[in-house]
């Protein structure tokens, strides 16, 4: 085994994955990694005293590859409360979990989220999906989420309070065209799990991957220009021949055959903002129904408060399908914060912004896994992403692995 060459093109999560499984099958594989560090789109810098995470993003404890290949405890999680804060306009209402937070169930019951029907039916999805396999989610028959939730007899007061500006924000799209299998699925793990973030911030999950690994050599700086046959093209001009090569990136942008095959994607804007102090004073989500340009947002350090080392508070905002210059764009969303905060905008004092291109995959067959043969393109190639199953750090690692487990299994002898 140790003689094979195996090279894994990205140090994302479904890459090192991938690393992780190839060795404990004997082998000791090499990662070429475009840029200086792990993580793909999972990172975290360290700014200002704060610490910016790459677009907000957590991680679920429900998980099931989250519980198999990290030690949640070391990564020392801080969760979110279940639910989120509704801020309607100058309003402000809290909705939660009535299975997990049975106490505030009547609190709920009160608020202007939507009706007392609609709070019987989340009652009741929860309890279903939290029954409801995976298996049974990924082959239940598609239909666009807005129409699926109106089926299921929601009103549209809480479809525009809650459930539009909440899934907005995870499937990153305005009208939640998304496959209901992929709400079933993102509503069970929410409901199951926890909604957390490490103390650190996101960047400890690959790094956490990376420390496990023994025999896998990473090189960074490393980008590969093309793909052809068993043959690795790097931008510097230099050339591996390799025996299996798993492609852990987007493989249209390497490998000419499958141009324009894995291409679409979903973009996200993400802005960080210091204030004196939270005006949420509470790890929950803060939803924005009115807003013309906010999504939502969250106090990062009301949730970790190493987030932030300067005495000042972190604020994430999210931004979907922006057309305007930066310059512009942030005095609009000051001012969207003041109309739900109260606070003068000047006081939301800006610290950077990170512009994410290819955020999320757009995958039209939802899966919530695949038969390892699946992900072999060619006798040398093997694939390996969330873009084959469904846009979650679960599919990414789940994917890694599938793809480690088809290249073991082509050294098995047959008979």
């Amino acid at each position: 085994m140790e003689d094979q060459k195996i090279y894994i093109i990205g140090a994302g999560l479904a890459g090192l994955v991938a690393a992780l499984e190839l060795e404990k099958a004997g082998f000791s594989p090499i990662i070429l990694e475009k840029s200086h560090r792990v993580g793909g789109r999972i990172k975290t810098d360290q700014h200002d005293g704060f610490l910016l995470d790459h677009g907000f993003q957590v991680l679920n404890t429900a998980y099931p590859e989250v519980k198999k290949y990290l030690d949640l405890d070391a990564l020392n999680l801080k969760t979110f409360d279940p639910g989120a804060v509704i801020l309607d306009g100058s309003e402000s209402y809290i909705i939660t979990d009535p299975i997990r937070n049975p106490l505030k169930i009547l609190g709920m019951a009160f608020s202007k989220v939507g009706t007392m029907l609609d709070k019987i039916k989340m009652f009741s999805l929860t309890r279903e999906l939290k029954q409801k396999s995976f298996e049974e989610i990924f082959n239940s028959a598609s239909l666009p989420t807005h129409q699926y939730l109106k089926k299921y007899g929601f009103s549209d007061q809480i479809i525009a309070n809650f459930f539009k500006p909440f899934f907005r924000g995870v499937f990153l799209e305005m009208h939640l065209n998304t496959s209901s299998r992929m709400f079933e699925y993102v509503f069970k793990m929410f409901a199951m799990g926890h909604a957390a973030v490490p103390a650190k911030g996101m960047g400890e999950v690959p790094e956490m991957l990376r420390r496990q690994l023994s025999k896998t050599q990473i090189y960074f700086d490393s980008g590969v220009k093309e793909i052809i046959g068993n043959q690795i093209n790097l931008e510097n001009g230099s050339v591996i021949t390799a025996d299996r090569i798993i492609v852990a990136v987007q493989p249209d942008r390497i490998m000419p055959q499958m141009q324009g095959q894995f291409g679409q994607a979903r973009s996200v804007l993400n802005l960080y903002f210091s204030t004196q102090k939270s005006f949420l004073a509470r790890p929950m989500i803060g939803l924005l129904t009115r807003s013309q340009v906010v999504n939502n947002l969250v106090f990062m350090d009301d949730v970790s408060q190493e987030y932030s080392g300067n005495g000042r508070s972190l604020l994430s905002v999210t931004v979907l399908e922006n057309v305007l210059e930066e310059k512009e764009l942030i005095p609009i969303v000051q001012r969207e914060l003041e109309e739900v905060s109260g606070i003068k905008a000047e006081f939301f004092k800006f610290v950077k912004s990170y512009s994410i291109y290819h955020a999320l995959p757009v995958v039209e067959d939802l899966r919530y896994e695949i038969p390892f043969t699946e992900c072999q393109v060619t006798d040398s190639v093997y694939l390996a992403g969330d873009y084959l199953l469904n846009g979650s750090i679960n599919a990414a690692m789940r994917s890694g692995r599938t793809a480690a487990e088809a290249i073991v299994y082509s050294y098995v002898p047959t008979h």
